[in-house]
């Protein structure tokens, strides 16, 4: 198995990340994320199919809405809504996909690994890893 450490690695390295989840809404993990990633200069695309911006940045309503292909989409949805942004990100050609704590299911984690996406799940948050600052 290979180390947390290294599957986030992997995932940084992306030249562009995508947020499902993403929300102006300041108290919501979603909004956090997506400026955490603006915070640490990454190219981010907000994925929020309720949402028309999000930081006065167009808001996507999927994946495969985005202007580009991404590498890297982390997760801040609800499990049961989790599974479909899995399936999207595997026709979306993703290669790494971060569920973010409280968006896991097992059911998600075993399809995208099936898929061979590299998966990070179960363990630490992108606002701890990267370094969030409000």
């Amino acid at each position: 198995m290979v180390p947390v450490g290294k599957l986030i690695d992997l995932f940084l390295a992306a030249p562009s990340f995508a947020v499902v989840g993403a929300s102006d809404d300041r108290s919501k993990y979603g909004h956090k994320c997506y400026v955490c990633y603006k915070q640490h200069g990454k190219k981010v695309y907000p994925v929020n199919p309720r949402a028309q911006t999000v930081l006065g940045d167009t808001a996507y309503a999927d994946l495969a809405s985005l202007p580009e292909p991404v590498e890297s989409v982390s997760v801040i949805t609800p499990p049961a809504v989790t599974e479909k942004v899995v399936d999207d990100a595997i026709a979306a050609g993703v290669k790494n996909i971060w569920l973010q704590p409280g968006a896991e299911s097992q059911a998600a984690v075993d399809k995208a690994r099936a898929a061979g996406l590299n998966v990070i799940a179960g363990g630490p948050c992108l606002l701890v890893t990267l370094g969030y600052h409000e």
